[in-house]
């Protein structure tokens, strides 16, 4: 950035301003941050390195900070500062918070709205922010989405429940927001009539959104139609972003169909099926995962896995369909990917390790602790991070030929259900009540 016709002093504050501006930019661009929810590259994995081989309540702890309630959202890092967001009391108020990543100082809050709603292993606070270092912007199951400054400046706010109808989800609207080239994606994969018992609001469509992260106000909005019936109308699953021979797709997981959205119009360029047989209670939870130019997969209720290959056109049939594995899936959390192996964590405790190529078991092994796994697992620096609802806390080997342990230890800070994120050579965690940040 140049800067001219600026004198002495006032020069010299504003060339520092515009290249601490750069660098954060640079920073969350590079990939050396986790700026949404499944990490720079979407499928779980990061590039970091020297990171912990064991973590704990007093291993490897960097600092800790408290917060005032529970959450699933996992922490987003990017320029040097955490996003989170909490809940807190009976009333049930939900904030937007920031952290020092250094420090771990809590440099500020914002309380976004209130809602007394509760569901099963969810609450308002589970869907993480986005931010490109410069906007984050906060989505909350009450459908309240607000862009801030890195300072905490509010510069938008918005209701999706407003201007859209109910989030009508059996177990609450818990998707998270994707920011990508300049443009934000907000899902919206919901029943077609309320759970409120509200006729008014039937009809209800499933949609996604383009929002400007900048202003708040729509690109566009379209219909994602489905034949869906009852609960299989629901899904919790996040956008992602599917790049394959210069195309970019934005792509949705649930409602019985796999779809990919063309990324700067939203139409609907392909879809896979299934559900064939319309069974009425397959909402969809994991979100689809990218790599080898291919796309995996999970069907509802952990069914089949399939591996699609890139550059689909219309309805997607067998000969766009590259494998498929039907072993012990996910039924919650969304697999990763890393170094051409995709980690399925079925949540009764077994993880699988496959080919991303083809599909074939390079191994398979049972994790301890007492709990059901719901957390997203996370790759980095050879290692696959994995946290149960109870606080089991296992790392093991990624790669290799045979499931290998690398350490166990357990936080009495449940329900955790927010994954592990790994950014500038430390891993950040947070639990019902406190935020910690580990390294060597």
């Amino acid at each position: 950035m140049r800067i001219t016709h600026v004198k002495g002093a006032n020069c010299r504050r504003l060339s520092m301003g515009a290249v601490l501006l750069c660098c954060v930019m640079v920073s969350c661009a590079a990939g050396g941050d986790w700026a949404q929810w499944r990490g720079p590259f979407m499928n779980g994995s990061s590039d970091e390195t020297n990171l912990p081989e064991a973590i704990g309540p007093t291993e490897r702890v960097v600092w800790v900070s408290d917060l005032p309630g529970p959450s699933s959202a996992t922490p987003i890092v990017c320029g040097g500062r955490v996003f989170v967001t909490s809940m807190e009391g009976r009333e049930g108020t939900y904030f937007a918070m920031c952290f020092d990543a250094a420090t771990g100082k809590e440099l500020w809050r914002e309380a976004v709205g209130k809602d007394s709603r509760n569901f099963p292993r969810n609450n308002m606070a589970t869907p993480s922010a986005v931010t490109d270092g410069r906007i984050v912007v906060f989505l909350f199951g009450s459908g309240e989405m607000a862009g801030m400054d890195r300072d905490g400046g509010v510069l938008w706010r918005r209701s999706l429940e407003a201007e859209y109808g109910e989030l009508a989800l059996k177990y609450g609207f818990s998707s998270s927001p994707l920011l990508h080239d300049g443009v934000l994606y907000v899902p919206v994969m919901r029943r077609s009539w309320s759970y409120r018992a509200k006729p008014e609001q039937d009809g209800l469509e499933s949609f996604l959104l383009a929002v400007d992260p900048k202003t708040g106000e729509n690109i566009w909005k379209v219909e994602r139609k489905t034949d869906a019936v009852d609960e299989s109308m629901d899904s919790y699953s996040t956008p992602i972003v599917f790049e394959h021979a210069g195309r970019v797709d934005i792509v949705l997981l649930g409602g019985d169909y796999v779809t990919g959205h063309d990324a700067r119009t939203g139409a609907e360029r392909w879809r896979y099926a299934y559900n064939p047989d319309k069974e009425d209670k397959w909402r969809n939870i994991p979100s689809a995962v990218p790599g080898e130019g291919l796309l995996f997969a999970v069907r509802a209720r952990g069914g089949e896995l399939v591996a699609i290959k890139g550059g689909c056109s219309g309805t997607v049939g067998d000969s766009e369909i590259a494998w498929r594995w039907d072993g012990l899936t996910t039924d919650s959390p969304t697999p990763a990917y890393a170094g051409g192996l995709l980690y399925v964590l079925y949540g009764g405790r077994t993880v699988t390790c496959l080919d991303g190529r083809t599909g074939k078991e390079k191994w398979q092994g049972k994790l301890s602790g007492r709990g059901t796994y719901y957390a997203s697992p996370t790759v980095a620096d050879g290692k696959v991070y994995c946290i149960s609802e109870t606080g089991d806390m296992v790392v093991l080997a990624a790669g290799g030929d045979a499931f290998r342990v690398i350490s166990q230890s357990r936080f009495d800070e449940g329900p955790m259900q927010a994954s592990v994120a790994a950014a500038g050579g430390r891993l950040f965690l947070r639990t019902a009540r406190r935020l910690y940040c580990f390294g060597k």
